[in-house]
């Protein structure tokens, strides 16, 4: 396991959860990831990403949801969790992320080579 997959590893489990309302996809759109992030997400054909980029979506988002809801990327994660990225319908956890640990994802997503899910 390499420094930066420790390090997505660590953040993760300092990112609050919450409860998404079922069928909600508001906050799945196209964004990107660190290349640790995407090697642990199955790999999309390239039609399977511009069909998704076309509609503004995510190539693993399925019929059901996202298909990757364990391994989905940091940036994923912080959606609703923060006044930056709060969740259109009103969904949160009962504590916000820490404003340290905000920063520290930010700064992990600026120094790690990104790339568009």
């Amino acid at each position: 396991m390499t420094r930066n997959d420790q390090k997505i590893d660590e953040l993760r489990r300092r990112i609050p959860s919450f409860t998404c309302i079922v069928g909600c996809h508001d906050c799945c759109g196209p964004v990107t990831a660190s290349s640790e992030e995407m090697a642990r997400l199955p790999v999309k054909s390239e039609a399977e990403h511009d069909a998704a980029l076309a509609e503004l979506s995510c190539p693993h988002l399925g019929s059901h949801g996202c298909e990757v809801y364990n391994e989905r990327p940091l940036i994923c994660r912080l959606f609703g969790t923060t006044p930056q990225l709060l969740c259109p319908n009103g969904q949160r956890p009962v504590y916000m992320i820490d404003t340290r640990t905000e920063q520290e994802i930010h700064d992990f997503l600026r120094q790690t080579r990104q790339v568009l899910v």
